[in-house]
């Protein structure tokens, strides 16, 4: 039983090797200025990131540089050009808006009720939130609006890669205010509490304000205006931009892009280019961008950061660098300018690999070497999840009273967390040689296991219903995930 079991492992982890997790790296091409691409790949790092375009605006002069390339099944060199998903920037545009509808007349004091009278509020103190909190993130709104299906939805796309808002319309962004309740807003009103359905709310009503739709009044208030004509809202059906990046996870998974464009006030559905957004932050610190005054810090979130409309302003030493970053499934983006000295930078990357460290570096605040260390969670995932048939392996050499439906239980469940390893381990800190150890683990206890396969009874007691949920919900979680990684 030894033999076959060490036989079984060693072959399975040497097969498990060419399918471990790949974690992104940055290619070789190069474009645009390559004293930037050169110092954009010492900001970076190693591992962890595909194509980076990146712009640096330096007293009004805007430099590109790209270095990796898009991914996807025909790779090219990235550029200013190359679309890639916004993210939450857009939330920063939307507070532009506000500030210049707010040229016009608009107070930011209005409240919600006013500008969306059709919506039913559930919490009539959620009518009475104004615009300015909402762009500043104190209206007390949750992130977002978790339900059961809204959750069970997330935690499978973080799975399968796959897109956990849908094809989310305005309808549903609306649906989702109208139902917040007094125990789901914030316990102060007035403290900033980041709220992706704020910023998305934010978007609509003032859309509605202006007798149009989001993307509409994004175009003629601030796109056009700047000639940003790459930045697009897409709507569920349209397809990506032309030379679009495709995106990753940092494990290299593909991931599917987010749809929900009646969450485009918060980024959702939206796409741009270093390029367009070079043009926004050399606008807004100059201060010829509409909306510019967004920018100006109004609300102190704790003793380094304050928050204008949308915009953060951080203290680092003695500089104040105003930003925002993005972050979809497999995109990462930041824009960031530091006024005093005229510097800005926008780093767009194509895996979900935080960029903001890169843009810091770039700026001339932080240290050089790719981004600070990986959530401890990603690491207890790939150090935990890869050996869960670990028990299996012990069970069969020492366990002398093993069952037919307990063991395959814990063998179920040692695939499931596996896989689960596959997806969440940080693998660009960890080796995926300890995922195949892992696999080479549960295929050791597998065949020891089934060395004594007919000497064990089918149950280790009477055969009744509970018998059966050990092996059956692993395995139910197992096909619902596979069909939703195949759909």
């Amino acid at each position: 039983m030894k033999v076959l079991a060490l036989l079984s492992g060693l072959i399975t982890a040497l097969l498990a090797l060419f399918i471990a997790p790949t974690p992104p790296t940055l290619g070789p091409w190069t474009t645009g200025d390559p004293a930037l691409a050169e110092r954009v790949r010492q900001a970076a790092g190693a591992k962890g990131y595909r194509g980076l375009s990146v712009a640096v605006i330096d007293d009004g002069r805007i430099t590109h540089a790209g270095v990796g390339d898009g991914g996807g099944p025909d790779p090219r060199p990235v550029g200013p050009e190359t679309a890639y998903e916004l993210g939450s920037i857009s939330k920063a545009t939307t507070g532009m808006l506000l500030a210049d509808l707010a040229a016009d007349g608009l107070s930011p004091d209005t409240p919600l009720r006013e500008l969306l009278p059709r919506v039913k509020f559930s919490d009539p103190a959620v009518g009475a939130i104004t615009l300015a909190e909402l762009s500043s993130h104190r209206s007390g709104l949750p992130r977002l609006r978790m339900t059961p299906m809204t959750f069970a939805r997330s935690y499978v796309a973080t799975l399968t890669g796959g897109d956990p808002y849908g094809a989310q319309g305005p309808q549903s962004v609306l649906d989702d205010l109208a139902a917040v309740s007094a125990q789901e807003r914030g316990p102060v009103r007035g403290t900033v509490r980041y709220s992706n359905l704020g910023a998305a709310v934010l978007g609509l009503a003032l859309a509605e304000h202006a007798g149009t739709d989001y993307e509409s009044l994004l175009r003629a208030r601030i796109l056009t205006p700047l000639g940003m004509d790459s930045t697009v809202v897409l709507a569920p059906q349209d397809p990506l931009p032309a030379g679009h990046a495709t995106g990753q996870d940092e494990n290299g998974r593909p991931m599917d892009p987010w749809r929900d464009h009646g969450s485009a006030g918060a980024g959702g559905a939206v796409w741009s280019t270093s390029g367009d957004i070079a043009k926004l932050v050399k606008a807004v610190m100059d201060g010829t961008a509409p909306g510019a005054d967004a920018a100006t810090p109004r609300f102190t979130e704790k003793p380094d950061r304050r928050i204008g409309y949308g915009w953060f302003t951080t203290r680092h030493g003695e500089r104040d660098i105003t930003w925002h970053n993005g972050a979809t499934g497999g995109f990462s983006t930041y824009a960031a300018f530091d006024r005093a000295s005229g510097r800005g930078v926008v780093v767009m990357g194509n895996t979900s690999k935080p960029v903001q460290g890169i843009g810091l570096r770039l700026l001339g605040v932080g240290t050089p070497g790719g981004d600070e260390g990986p959530p401890v969670q990603s690491l207890a995932f790939a150090l935990l999840f890869s050996f869960a048939g670990l028990g299996l392996l012990v069970s069969a050499f020492r366990n002398p009273t093993l069952d037919r439906l307990s063991v395959t239980g814990r063998f179920l469940w040692a695939v499931l967390f596996l896989w689960l390893a596959y997806g969440t381990g940080g693998w660009s800190f960890v080796p995926p040689l300890v995922w195949a150890l892992g696999a080479g683990v549960l295929a050791a206890g597998a065949a020891a296991a089934l060395t004594r396969w007919r000497a064990m009874p089918v149950s280790g007691g009477p055969l009744t219903w509970r018998s059966w949920p050990g092996p059956a919900l692993p395995a139910v979680l197992l096909i619902a995930f596979g069909l939703a990684t195949a759909l």
